[in-house]
Formats: structure tokens, sequence, C-alpha cells
């Protein structure tokens, strides 16, 4: 089992030289992943985040980016981008330019979103959001992979273009989906390299992995690599690692609320801590 870190783009973070540092040392205590969320404007009234509206959150790419400058090793993941929100091929050239400054390192997650307040201030079509998605991450896929990527969508289409450079990683970064809803655990099933739940417990995740591996089965995609990323806000320890391992769990991504002096000490306790039961849980 692998460990990653959620929240390196918000919150305290969005502090720079906290950021770093958070990176750094959880780059250096055993996790193999650092991870963003995102939320572009999020509504005064009826906020449905579990984070208030005022929290300062730095854009996932331009923050990932400045963590790939001062690490080497750690992977960088977008955990989620709302993908309805992006142009396709801004968001796909983006990606892969950080893939390739990174060496490589890129595992670009995807949701369909659910603040209805942020794609009315983007003027996108909520309720369109699931097709959208859907459509874009083919889209994706296309200029990742083909020299001459044409598509031809409805929500959209491209021909006679070349998309240089591609991703570092071949034939693409590992697309991961997020979402607990059915059409989630579908999109994940049919377009994703692997699903990532937030904010479930380990009961609650369970059905949901048998589920993903019910659907994968039904469209044939079983034989295809597939991780289960998890982050829960369950009491961390080297049981609850063993016990995420045991319902299908390959990443447990931790994701300490903590006071920002606290945050790089608890990092560094945590990896410490959890690295070497995940790899454990891993044999």
């Amino acid at each position: 089992m692998q460990l990653g870190l959620f929240g390196i783009n918000f919150g305290a973070c969005a502090d720079p030289d906290l950021q770093v540092r958070v990176a750094r040392a959880a780059e250096e205590t055993g996790f193999d992943s650092i991870w963003t969320g995102e939320h572009v404007a999020m509504p005064v009234r009826n906020n449905p985040v579990p984070a208030a509206p005022e929290t300062p959150f730095l854009d996932s790419l331009v923050a990932l980016t400045h963590v790939a400058a001062h690490t080497r090793r750690v992977r960088l993941g977008t955990g989620i981008l709302v993908l309805p929100h992006h142009n396709p091929v801004l968001v796909a050239k983006a990606l892969a330019s950080l893939d390739v400054i990174s060496a490589g390192r890129l595992i670009a997650g995807f949701a369909a979103g659910y603040v209805e307040g942020e794609f009315a201030a983007l003027g996108v079509d909520f309720h369109r959001r699931g097709a959208i998605t859907d459509e874009y991450l083919a889209a994706i896929r296309v200029l990742w992979t083909e020299e001459l990527p044409r598509f031809d969508g409805r929500f959209a289409a491209f021909g006679d273009i070349r998309f240089e450079p591609k991703p570092r990683q071949r034939p693409h970064p590992p697309i991961i989906v997020g979402g607990h809803a059915a059409p989630a655990l579908r999109r994940a099933a049919r377009y994703g390299d692997g699903w990532y739940g937030f904010g479930l417990t380990l009961e609650a995740a369970a059905p949901l992995i048998q589920e993903l591996r019910r659907l994968r089965a039904e469209i044939g995609r079983t034989a295809a690599p597939f991780e289960i990323s998890l982050t829960t806000f369950e009491a961390l320890d080297a049981e609850l690692v063993a016990r995420a391992a045991a319902i299908g769990v390959d990443r447990l991504i931790v994701y300490p609320i903590v006071p920002a002096v606290e945050l790089e000490a608890t990092v560094r306790a945590l990896g410490t801590t959890l690295a070497a039961a995940a790899a454990a849980a891993g044999r």
C-alpha cells in the first residue's frame, strides 16, 4: 500500500513556504504522493463544501508545479480537478506540461463536481456536468495519446491539429476518477485507471470498492491496472492501514487537520508511523 498526503494547496498550505516544508516532510518520511483539492469560488450561502467559503485555495496546477520544483521523488496528484470547469484542451496541455517538467510524476484526478454555485459563477451547465465530464475524459485521452488527435463531441471538438509535448508517462499519466454516486463509479470503471474516495469510513468504502470490481468485470476491464485511493477521517494508525488494505485500498491519502504551526511536524510523525505500516500491508 502507498501513503498519500492531501491538502497541499489550500488552508495553511496556501502559504508557499509552508507548502514546500510540508511537501519535503512528506517526501522525506515515506509518502509516495501529494494531492491537491479544487474549489475555484465557493458560495457564501448554502455552501456544501466542508470548508469555509473564505478558505484560500491555490490553483492546483500552479501549486503542484511549485511542489515539483522543490521535490524529486514524490508523485503529484490532483485530487481532484472539477473537469467541467476546464477547457479540455487547455487542461490537457497544462497537465502534460506538469508531467514533463516533473519527470513523469503526475497523477491526474478528475470528477464532475457538486457545488452548483461554482458552476453558476463559471457559466457551466451544472445539470450536464456528468455528460461533460465523460466527454472531456475521452477527449483528454485522445490528446495525450494520438499523433494527430481528432475528437467530435457535443461539448468538445477538434481536429487537424498537433498536440505536443505528450506527457512523459506513456501511454499517459494515470487517470483517477473521484466521486461516490453511482454515475461516478461507472465513470471510474469505464474511463479511469483508479478511483478516489474522499471522506468515507472504511465500512462505507468497502461496498463501493466491490461495486467498482463488478462494474469493471461487466465491461471487461479487470485486467487493466486500477488503483483504489481513499481519504478517511478515522483515527490514523497502523491498525487502520491494515484494515484499509484488507478491503482493497491501494493508497491511503491522509488529511491531517491541525493548526498550521503543527502541520509539518504532524506530517513527519504520520510518515514515520504509517509509511512502514503501509509498506507491510502491501506485502
